[in-house]
């Protein structure tokens, strides 16, 4: 049984992806990310020894920490961001345990770089239609919660791009648009390996919906 300070692989399973999902902190150490540079779906790699610098970014928010093994490292992380007031529970099992469960993994080797508020930054075309607007759910909800989108003139994109080091996506530009068949929605979910099939299957709906003319 679980305590109230700990959340079950099967219990985060349930609500990630969701609006009432928490922040997740991946907090193993630094050798053990080398070995597994993937993280949970919309987590962030961060020191536990440096929680002290980064614990106000998360107040107000739930957070569930979690290191390799559920262990002394992410408990301490989360007994930290408790007594700073912040509603913390760890990842019973750790990042072993997800894996084993065979749940989903981010890469995160296509990542943009983030700004100084530790948020990453996407510009693509005002007006946005079905994939303008599936693409950023997606990275909020999977990816970063944190996102910031940009909705400008066509013909601004580079320059806005360029200025505000955002990363351009369904506009033509740079790696996230369509390759072949599929969709720039479907581009997202291989490069960052969350093509599970509830989302794969969202994506299948999008093309369905562009090539019917439906939008």
């Amino acid at each position: 049984m679980p305590s109230l300070s700990e959340i079950t692989v099967q219990q985060l399973t349930r609500i990630i992806g969701t609006p009432s999902a928490p922040m997740l902190v991946d907090v193993r150490t630094r050798e053990d990310y080398k070995s597994d540079r993937r993280l949970l779906p919309a987590a962030r790699h961060l020191e536990s020894q440096a929680v002290s610098s980064w614990a106000n970014s998360y107040s107000g928010s739930r957070v569930v920490v979690y290191c390799r093994d559920g262990g002394d490292i992410s408990q301490g992380t989360a007994a930290w961001l408790r007594n700073a007031g912040i509603d913390a529970q760890t990842l019973g099992g750790g990042f072993k345990e997800w894996r084993k469960a065979g749940q989903p993994l981010m890469l995160v080797d296509r990542l943009p770089e983030r700004d100084a508020a530790a948020r990453t930054t996407w510009v693509t075309r005002a007006r946005p239609k079905i994939i303008r607007i599936a693409c950023p759910w997606l990275i909020r909800r999977f990816i970063d919660p944190t996102a910031v989108f940009l909705f400008v003139a066509p013909s601004e994109v580079a320059a806005v791009a360029d200025r505000f080091k955002a990363t351009p996506f369904d506009t033509g530009h740079g790696l996230w648009n369509d390759r072949g068949n599929d969709c720039t929605f479907d581009v997202m979910l291989a490069e960052f390996n969350l093509g599970t099939e509830p989302l794969s299957r969202l994506a299948r709906s999008c093309v369905a919906l562009i090539r019917g003319g439906l939008i």
